[in-house]
């Protein structure tokens, strides 16, 4: 159970990358407006990422901390899911509705989508 809770936690903000009909997110400004102080959700997680540059929130149980900047066209951050680091990752971010792709090693790697509320 722990390393499929960590496995969930790390896709989060990071399956393989996929387009389909998404609006990439290309500035800060952008990214705040679309996200900022606004829950973002999942099965078993809840975020907020603050426009001053903050990520709290829980997964599954356990409190989710975090650090994030805005760097060349990436969500950049830093997360800890109770006392584990789970390191840095700069995120394409791309909207579709109410649904926010958030798309690891600069849009490469895994996504996790969350839904704004």
């Amino acid at each position: 159970m722990r390393l499929t809770v960590l496995a969930s936690i790390a896709a989060l903000l990071s399956g393989p990358a996929v387009a389909e009909s998404f609006d990439q997110i290309d500035d800060r400004s952008e990214f705040v407006s679309v996200v900022a102080n606004k829950n973002l959700t999942r099965l078993g997680i809840t975020l907020t990422v603050t426009p001053s540059g903050q990520i709290v929130g829980r997964a599954f149980g356990r409190p989710v901390t975090g650090a994030w900047q805005w760097k060349s066209g990436y969500f950049c951050r830093d997360l800890y899911w109770g006392q584990r680091n789970l390191g840095a990752n700069c995120q394409a971010v791309r909207v579709q509705g109410s649904t926010v792709r958030f798309i690891s090693d600069q849009g490469t790697g895994d996504y996790a989508d969350l839904q704004l509320q």
